[in-house]
């Protein structure tokens, strides 16, 4: 299937390893040229490596988005280097992991800064650059669905990415770029197996599936809706996360 996505300009955050590595892999796969940003230097410019070996032109720019101004400063690069941009994909770092009686207000307050105003800060910027038939995509985590004792501070900062999302298909809607949030479950990335590179079998053992997610497959799914085949999708929360998440859809 001809997905579309020759010669498309993609911004993906947060996109030196895991996740955002898998999406911007699938997008330079397709023939999309892909600018990636991530904190450290020295696996962004592995991962910059990586893709350019699918044939794409590639842009990287290292970028905390969790830093007032570091988003603009990498939109204007991407720009700069492709002229505008056609596939937006937000994406966060993660947040302190604990129960609902560990914090207080601050924490609460760092937790939207890390995991909601940088999506809000990324569309922000790229609004301007937004060709017509635009798609962007916000990913989040399956704690939007389901209530996760040991993860109260996502679950409720990422509320508010759903909320902004479903606004902006509103506000995108005549320019016919489609608004989608993921929301993953436990893969097989650099955050899951943490600094020690941890076996993933506890988290396995969770979901129905008895096995964690591919980025890879993660980045196929996102580069779907990044396509012109999935141009009546917009607004969806989709999950991603081999049927763990046990509330009602």
């Amino acid at each position: 299937m001809d997905l579309g996505l020759e010669g498309k300009v993609a911004l993906i955050a947060c996109a030196s390893s895991g996740l955002g590595l898998g999406v911007a892999t699938a997008l330079a796969t397709e023939g999309a040229h892909v600018s990636i940003c991530g904190r450290d230097p020295d696996r962004l410019a592995v991962a910059h490596g990586k893709l350019e070996a699918h044939g794409g032109r590639v842009h990287s720019q290292v970028a905390d988005v969790g830093v007032d101004g570091a988003v603009q400063r990498w939109v204007d690069g991407a720009v700069a280097e492709f002229g505008g941009i056609d596939v937006v994909v937000s994406h966060t770092g993660g947040v302190v992991q604990g129960p609902v009686a560990e914090f207080g207000p601050e924490d609460y307050r760092r937790a939207v800064d890390t995991a909601l105003i940088p999506h809000v800060a990324l569309v922000t910027a790229a609004t301007p650059h937004l060709r017509r038939d635009g798609r962007v995509l916000m990913i989040t985590s399956e704690a939007v669905r389901q209530p996760m004792p040991h993860n109260v501070l996502s679950g409720v900062a990422r509320q508010g990415v759903l909320s902004y999302a479903r606004n902006l298909v509103h506000a995108f809607g005549d320019s016919g770029t489609t608004v989608n949030v993921l929301a993953p479950g436990y893969h097989d990335t650099p955050a899951l197996r943490g600094p020690s590179g941890e076996d993933t079998s506890a988290a396995a053992a969770e979901v129905p599936l008895r096995r964690v997610g591919d980025p890879d497959d993660f980045g196929a799914l996102a580069a779907f809706l990044a396509s012109r085949q999935a141009a009546f999708v917009t607004g969806a929360l989709l999950l991603v996360d081999g049927g763990n998440t046990r509330a009602p859809v």
